[in-house]
């Protein structure tokens, strides 16, 4: 396939599957530890234990992180975080390239990170996810939103969470349905202000007809080296 060029200041969808489809995700520790890493891999600041944060995560459902690392992740970071889903074999993202070569640098740490870690926990050998991960530049508004739509309407395909993806825990749907849970570590505005609220953004994914209204021609994996 052709590769795409990434260009600072615009957005991109980035996805990704386990090797032969296979689960990516084991226990409640794997999600929560990738769901660290795409949250606080955004800028080059370095975390010692990650094992910490995740354990913090699942006594009382945050990261303890201080807050003086986090605005100096937020102040140096590559890349911006608009929107993310994780289902068992795959994951979803919307991402701004803020610097050259940001979102490469990016999911080349979380990707590498996470194998390591998913390896030597399970025992395991060689690639957990399949090749490269894919990117696809959003062209416009209207793309944008609907992607937006179309990934939280993804969870659907999870066991238990259909008609309650707005829920779910992996995901940022319930930070544009209710609070943002992360502050600017989801810069969710550019979509959140073109709606009134929470509910109204709901009503437009619930409506939006997602997987019909998207062009799947342009959603066609692009693999980045």
């Amino acid at each position: 396939m052709r590769k795409i060029k990434i260009i600072e200041g615009e957005y991109y969808h980035i996805f990704n599957r386990g090797n032969n489809k296979q689960n990516i995700f084991s226990d409640n520790r794997d999600w929560i530890r990738f769901l660290f890493l795409v949250l606080y891999f955004q800028s080059p600041v370095s975390f010692e234990n990650l094992g910490r944060p995740v354990s913090y995560f699942v006594k009382h459902r945050v990261f303890n992180i201080n807050n003086q690392i986090t605005e100096k992740l937020i102040a140096n970071r590559y890349v911006e975080l608009i929107c993310f889903a994780f289902i068992p074999n795959h994951f979803h993202l919307i991402i701004r390239e803020n610097k050259e070569n940001g979102i490469s640098q990016y999911m080349q740490r979380i990707l590498n990170a996470y194998t390591k870690y998913f390896n030597t926990k399970y025992q395991k050998i060689g690639h957990l996810f399949q090749g490269p991960f894919k990117a696809v530049h959003i062209e416009s508004n209207e793309q944008l939103l609907h992607l937006s739509a179309y990934i939280h309407r993804n969870l659907r395909e999870i066991k238990d969470w259909k008609n309650s993806e707005h829920l779910y825990p992996f995901s940022s749907y319930q930070d544009y349905f209710q609070k943002n849970r992360w502050g600017k570590l989801l810069e969710n505005g550019i979509i959140m202000d073109q709606f009134s609220s929470g509910e109204d953004y709901k009503k437009f994914t619930d409506k939006s007809g997602t997987k019909k209204e998207i062009d799947h021609e342009n959603l066609l994996p692009v693999f980045i080296d």
